[in-house]
């Protein structure tokens, strides 16, 4: 049982989620630290690469943008992120995220509060193709 208490999760702690396109880390969750209000992770973007449209029916996004040059989709509307900016996407808005630059981008996410079920909080609305394996 996890109980209440302070814990550091390491990045590298944390298997890579490449299903909606770029690196998705959730590091501080439930099931790691025993959160109950929300979650936050890091997501990694290579050049060209892009997080697939999606929405969020309970939660609320916090981004802060860490390093490189995005662009987000907000209900279909571009809009550029620069690094040590902050965004806040509403529930139920669709978003998706770009690399436009020419190197990585880091983006941390937090996202409250939870959804009655993991399932229920993310709800895709465009198919992403899985990133090829390194060396295939």
């Amino acid at each position: 049982m996890i109980t209440s208490r302070p814990r550091i999760v390491d990045l590298s702690e944390v298997e890579p989620n490449r299903r909606r396109g770029g690196d998705l880390r959730a590091m501080l969750t439930p099931a790691t630290v025993g959160s109950t209000s929300g979650f936050m992770g890091v997501a990694i973007v290579e050049p060209g690469e892009r997080i697939g449209e999606h929405y969020h029916p309970y939660s609320e996004e916090f981004v802060y943008v860490v390093c490189g040059e995005l662009e987000v989709d907000l209900d279909g509307v571009p809009h550029p992120l620069r690094p040590e900016q902050g965004l806040m996407i509403p529930a139920h808005m669709r978003h998706r995220f770009r690399n436009i630059g020419n190197v990585q981008a880091r983006i941390v996410f937090h996202l409250g509060p939870l959804a009655p079920r993991p399932q229920l909080g993310h709800v895709d609305t465009e198919e992403t193709e899985p990133a090829a394996e390194v060396g295939s």
